[in-house]
Order: C-alpha cells, then structure tokens, then sequence
C-alpha cells in the first residue's frame, strides 16, 4: 500500500489536525453562534479570530455546518459529564438535584456555549442532545425504582425526564439572559424540583431532605 507521503511533494507534508487549534475553532465558533447565529460563520471569520488559515479549518471541519454540529457536541458532551460525575450514594433524588445544580451552575460560567447549543435550529441529522436526555432518563429512572416516584405509567420515565429538563432549560435562560438575578436561579431551581419530586410521587418531607443537598 502506498504510503500518504507519496501523495504530497518533497519538504510538504499533509496537514495534521491539532487539538488545540481545534478547540480553539470550537470556542471561536460558539462566540459566533451566541451572538449572531449561523449564518455569520464563516472560515474567513474564524481564521481571523483564531489567527490560522482558512485552509486549516477544514482539515478540522468539512464545512460550516459541521463546525456548527461540532459546537454543540462538545456542549452537551460537557454538560452531560458534568451531570453524570455528581452522583450521591444511596439518594436518587439527590443525585438528580446534584445534577441539574451542576448543569446550571457550567452554564453560568460557559454562557456563549449555551446560546449555542440552543438558540439556532441544529444542523439536520443532529442528534447531539439525545446522551444528556438519555442520562436525565436514568436519573429519573434509578427514583422510580427506588420507590421514591411512585406514581409510575407506562410513559413516566421519559415524560418525567423532560419535565425536568423543560424546568431546568428555563431557570437556566432566565439566569443567563438576566432576567432573573442568577443567585435567585438557585432558590428557584430548588423550589421546582421540589414541587416536581413530590408531584411524582416522593414524600414530601423524605423530597425536602433530599433538595436540600442542591447548593
């Protein structure tokens, strides 16, 4: 098999991918995106912003769209893990509470990359926030199981999962837009994931306990 190097004069080489400039485009391109939307994206634009060429977005990036897809992977990668790495022991609701606290808390400090996760229509074929909902579902699943949910239909699991995220996803845009003051952001999110434990089933003291843990 002919080696790749054949295919490129002598003293060039094939333009490898680096990391950091590929991070870089992703962050760039969320700026973008938060503040203009797709249609401002563009390779002249980033490689201004980032300080490369046009020619090296696209040994990261097929196009425009794909950087777009690419913005919010990273984004609900990032919020996905930061959900699912603060788990209690012993206390599902808690654990859920824990994460919709740590999601809210990563998009106060990474605002631009929640604008663009959420403010465009995705690229089509774009199913990256399908890992977040279906990590939200097994939170809500591991309360069902334990008992704490209890009033279970066939359609709970999933129905609950979005009720969550539809609460959190508001509390969240209302701290980032202003127009509530992001310290109040906390107190509501308590309040309504409360109110939503004990609407599906938990105890109403046994919920209590539990929210509490929510800093």
């Amino acid at each position: 098999m002919n080696d790749i190097s054949s295919l490129y004069p002598v003293g060039v080489s094939p333009r490898v991918a680096d990391p950091a400039v590929r991070a870089a485009l992703i962050e760039a391109a969320a700026h973008v995106l938060a503040k203009e939307g797709p249609a401002a994206l563009s390779t002249r634009r980033l490689a201004a912003e980032v300080g490369t060429s046009t020619m090296r977005i696209y040994t990261h990036f097929g196009s425009m769209s794909d950087l777009h897809a690419a913005v919010r992977r990273e984004g609900f990668s990032r919020f996905a893990a930061t959900f699912d790495t603060h788990a209690i022991v012993d206390d599902p609701v808690a654990s859920l509470a824990a994460g919709c606290g740590a999601y809210l808390e990563l998009a106060m400090r990474t605002p631009e990359l929640y604008w663009a996760m959420f403010n465009h229509r995705p690229p089509a074929g774009d199913d990256a926030g399908e890992q977040l909902f279906e990590l939200l579902q097994r939170r809500v699943a591991d309360c069902i199981d334990s008992g704490r949910f209890a009033d279970v239909t066939p359609a709970s699991g999933a129905s609950w999962a979005g009720e969550v995220w539809a609460a959190l996803h508001g509390v969240t845009v209302l701290g980032l837009s202003d127009t509530v003051p992001q310290e109040a952001t906390r107190i509501q999110l308590r309040d309504i994931l409360l109110r939503l434990a004990i609407g599906f089933g938990d105890d109403p003291r046994t919920a209590r306990r539990s929210i509490a843990s929510l800093p």
